[in-house]
């Protein structure tokens, strides 16, 4: 089928959608003009939905227009470059386009005003493997366009056996904004070519162009670029209904196919690609542009509202002026009425979500009345697109009933806007569902560093008492091993002897103690002398067995105790000794040396303070005297 067959091509309403006033006539009657090369801009790292891109430049450093200044990191990431040449003045926290106002990190570039180019060079996409082509869209930055900035690496790939439909979204259907429009009407031509290049990556057999009716200009553009095209390629004009433009909304108006909850639209054989992302993705594919610039509608209250291909990085009061910002302008809103937010500031610099900036006044939009009560009314659910009872989920997350908004299906709200536009008691519900899902990924993120941090504690424990176990059992190993070597290598004629030195030992010290005991029996004033009664063991081995003396049983009970319980303490120290490592014995003798050495200082510092006391003293006498 060609384009001329195209108005023969049936559209499907799907549930719900509104009609505002559409404010696109302002901004759509003059070409897109170039943007300014501002002296100063601030790049943001984090530009798509995942992980922040990772810096690889230094302050100070000179980059050239397209030049990766921050790579992908990891999977769900995309590349972020130089929109033109000049030096890195800061890679620092600073305010970005979010309705937080929160700081992220951000590269500062100061333009060199000469705008040099890195060298370019087209890639063949027509040989390389998929995952190349993957690689390669993602380090020239190439995220969708049309405000969900999500990496569009990860949508090439698709089913083996390919796609039923690629749906090309140009719809635009939120108001005031026409960059899309004048995308089709002014480069319809690449958009084509970069829409064949996607049909032949995702082996699609049809390709549906979704457009508005109030569009014509765009249609005909469209129509005039895809005439000869060798695949079966349509341009369907869809009626003027917000949200048209959401991807589960177009794919049901094209296709007659619902994307159900927690279902991709590739389950059903269906992708999606905004108009703007498919010219992306043939610069850079057939020219090595990355994506560092995009067509932006300023409008509202400006003196010239129009479409404008600007830098990624451009401060946005920069752009403001280049429209001609009236005085009178109080506030400004990145994006649509419907699912836009008001910026922190015009410091902040553009993104690649940045599709339109409206400035407000209070003749464009009046003050907000008073939120009112809920009536439950219904007209919320009447207007969902994606059919669930706002009301319900404003209930629940006004009362942090987080859990049952969940199970209502919270996650598939695409925060249009709808509802809070059609709610007579004027409730900005979109707020209470973005606060909703905001409590629950916290919840989540503080759960998944619990469950880490648990995780890590019982690996600890685990390496712990596995690190003491192995332990002892190479003690024991080692003990075992001695053990085999000394009884393997002892000799007879050895152990003989030693079981004599053993046993005139045991005689010596059994006669040392009764000695002891005598002696005490008979001047317990006199200190003993440990080596009075000592016997040589050379004599022990050679000489006869004693006599048998009188048990210690039969001494004093209380002296005999005493006795017998110094002989315990002595045997276990022995045994405690013996049963020590080579390491254990070498630390305690050090600690034992430093005993010694400690209480031989103590004592020579005593010495000393008693020799000085007695120099005083004598001091003290001659000088009386």
């Amino acid at each position: 089928m060609n384009a001329r067959a195209a108005l023969a091509v049936t559209f499907f309403p799907f549930h719900g959608g509104v009609h505002p006033q559409e404010h696109k006539t302002e901004s759509s009657g003059t070409p897109i003009a170039a943007g300014p090369i501002p002296a100063k801009l601030v790049v943001p790292l984090h530009q798509s939905i995942g992980n922040m891109a990772k810096a690889l430049v230094n302050v100070g450093d000179h980059v050239l227009k397209g030049q990766m200044i921050a790579a992908a990191d990891g999977t769900v990431s995309a590349a972020v470059h130089a929109p033109t040449s000049g030096r890195v003045l800061s890679i620092s926290p600073q305010r970005v386009p979010h309705p937080s106002g929160l700081l992220e990190h951000c590269i500062t570039i100061e333009s060199d005003g000469e705008d040099r180019w890195i060298d370019r060079n087209r890639f063949d996409w027509r040989t390389a493997e998929s995952r190349a082509i993957r690689d390669y869209l993602r380090d020239m930055g190439v995220v969708g366009l049309g405000g969900a900035v999500f990496p569009s690496h990860l949508k090439i790939g698709g089913a083996s056996d390919g796609l039923d439909t690629l749906v090309i979204n140009a719809a635009e259907c939120e108001p005031f904004i026409t960059c899309d429009d004048l995308l089709m009407r002014e480069r319809a031509v690449q958009i084509v070519e970069g829409i064949k290049i996607l049909q032949a990556l995702l082996q699609a057999r049809e390709v549906l162009i979704g457009v508005e009716d109030n569009k014509p200009q765009a249609v005909d553009a469209m129509r005039a670029a895809i005439a000869g095209c060798e695949f079966k390629i349509d341009v369907v004009v869809v009626p003027t209904l917000y949200p048209s433009g959401g991807a589960k909304q177009l794919i049901k108006l094209l296709t007659n196919k619902e994307v159900p909850s927690g279902v991709r639209s590739t389950d059903l054989g269906v992708q999606c690609f905004n108009v703007a992302t498919v010219y992306t993705i043939y610069r850079a594919i057939e020219h090595g542009e990355p994506v560092i610039s995009r067509v932006v509608t300023l409008t509202g209250n400006v003196e010239r509202p129009g479409n404008v291909d600007a830098l990624i990085g451009t401060p946005i009061a920069d752009l403001l002026a280049f429209a001609g910002n009236k005085p009178d302008s109080d506030s400004y809103i990145y994006g649509g009425p419907m699912m836009g937010f008001e910026i922190p500031g015009t410091d902040v610099g553009l993104s690649k979500a940045g599709n339109c900036i409206i400035a407000k006044s209070s003749g464009l939009f009046p003050p907000k009345p008073a939120e009112m009560p809920c009536i439950r009314c219904g007209k919320c659910a009447d207007a969902c697109p994606a059919e669930l009872q706002p009301m319900d989920l404003y209930w629940f997350g006004k009362s942090k009933n987080f859990g049952k908004a969940q199970e209502r299906n919270l996650f598939d709200c695409i925060e249009c806007g709808a509802c809070a536009y059609v709610c007579p008691s004027n409730i900005q519900l979109v707020d209470y569902f973005r606060f909703s899902k905001s409590e629950i990924w916290a919840a989540e993120k503080s759960k998944k560093a619990a469950d880490q941090a648990r995780e890590r504690h019982e690996f600890r424990q685990f390496r712990e008492e596995r690190e003491k176990r192995e332990k002892a059992e190479r003690l024991a190993a080692k003990a075992a091993q001695k053990h085999d070597a000394a009884a393997s290598s002892a000799d007879p004629a050895d152990a003989e002897r030693a079981a004599k030195i053993k046993a005139a030992m045991e005689r010596a010290a059994a006669k040392k103690v009764e000695a002891a005991a005598a002696q005490v029996a008979a001047d317990p004033l006199t200190p003993l002398d440990p080596d009075a009664n000592a016997v040589p063991v050379a004599e022990a081995v050679a000489a006869p067995a004693p006599e048998p003396v009188a048990p210690v049983s039969q001494l004093d009970p209380e002296k005999a105790e005493r006795i017998r319980e110094a002989m315990e303490k002595r045997a276990a120290e022995k045994a405690a000794l013996e049963a020590m490592s080579p390491e254990e014995k070498a630390a305690r003798e050090a600690e034992k040396k430093a005993k010694i050495e400690a209480a031989m200082a103590a004592a020579a510092a005593k010495k000393a303070a008693k020799a000085a006391e007695a120099a005083k003293a004598q001091g003290d006498q001659a000088d009386g005297a």
